[in-house]
């Protein structure tokens, strides 16, 4: 080696790490982009749930008289308490002014602000939805991961067309069906659960906390069997495009076996995919699911939207649908800047 050489070698040195540099700053501009995206989305959403819901046909005021016989004076009174009065574009800008300090107005039909409702029942939505959650995550990923890497055998085709099945049939259908043949009672079988609601009323302690979960048992199990299967199908996908990889081939060639090779090695890999799908339904969560709530009369937040849409009660309907979708937007930008932990590449 020369001694030209020499500082060539050196000057190449100190340029090494400058890749690296160019990683790490990268993931500041990947991290405002996803924010700003995040702001964007969150500000378009408060639009749309301005006037999405005033297509809605009938008059919030005459609904919320019940009915009754009552004077123009009076419809015009009510209509000025709630602002409806006012043009649409000035309840529009009152409408945004008041939601970006988290003021949504006052229902129509409880006389009582939107946040205070919301957070009455968001409690009843999390738990309903959270137990559900936990439950068909872990037995789709479970399942998914058992089924892709033994493709083609009995238990992959008994898990896969059982998944396809329940997820394609219609959360409501199978909760009526399973009130009428577990709730209500069917031939020999006798009702075994409550027919709805949350609690019976009257326990306390924790005799209260059974009835809870007695309650919550048709509820729960609809919702992990109708969203279980999509959880699996996606693991199992993402599984079966890594199992082809030279890297699977070298780990098994070394002698590992394959139980490790697929939970340290495998699995970890493909699992983009469904933490994408993970932190999606965690954004549902809170939302909850309308019809399931519905069905079996659970107080969550699906069950107090479907009751403000009947109305229409236009503040608690615009607060509802704001949440929902601010925490599937939420929920999605924070997959979006886990992403970089799991694979560098993302954020280049």
């Amino acid at each position: 080696m020369t001694t030209d050489t020499t500082p060539a070698l050196a000057e190449d040195r100190q340029q090494a790490p400058g890749p690296r540099v160019r990683g790490r700053s990268a993931y500041p501009r990947y991290l405002a982009g996803k924010v700003a995206g995040a702001a964007v989305s969150l500000l378009a959403v408060l639009v749309t749930s301005f006037f999405l819901f005033r297509l809605i046909p009938g008059d919030p005021v005459k609904t919320m008289t019940g009915g009754r016989q009552v004077s123009a004076g009076q419809l015009a009174a009510y209509r000025e308490e709630f602002g409806l009065d006012l043009p649409l574009w000035r309840q529009f800008t009152d409408y945004c002014g008041k939601a970006l300090t988290g003021d949504f107005g006052t229902s129509y039909q409880f006389r009582a602000p939107v946040v205070d409702k919301i957070t009455e029942a968001l409690p009843n939505t999390l738990l309903l939805t959270g137990t559900a959650f936990v439950l068909y995550t872990v037995l789709g990923i479970f399942l998914g991961t058992r089924s892709a890497w033994r493709r083609g055998g009995l238990g992959d085709r008994v898990n896969t067309g059982l998944a396809l099945t329940l997820y394609s049939i219609p959360s409501f259908w199978l909760g009526l069906l399973l009130i009428v043949v577990l709730s209500v009672g069917i031939g020999p079988v006798p009702g075994l659960f409550p027919t709805g609601g949350m609690e019976s009323g009257g326990e306390e302690g924790f005799a209260y906390v059974l009835d809870v979960a007695h309650h919550l048992v048709l509820p729960v199990v609809t919702l992990v069997a109708v969203e279980y299967g999509q959880t699996l199908l996606v693991t199992r996908s993402a599984l079966l495009d890594e199992m082809g990889s030279d890297y699977l081939t070298t780990a098994r060639a070394k002698g590992l076996r394959d139980d490790l090779v697929r939970r340290r090695h495998a699995v970890p890999n493909a699992l983009l995919p469904t933490v994408t799908l993970i932190f999606i339904n965690l954004g549902r969560t809170v939302a909850g699911v309308i019809l399931v709530e519905t069905v079996f009369s659970w107080p969550g937040l699906g069950g107090l939207f479907y009751q403000a849409l009947s109305v229409p009660d236009l503040p608690l309907v615009q607060g509802l649908f704001f949440v929902f979708a601010a925490a599937v937007i939420l929920m999605n930008t924070l997959a979006d800047l886990v992403y970089p932990l799991l694979d560098p590449r993302v954020a280049r």
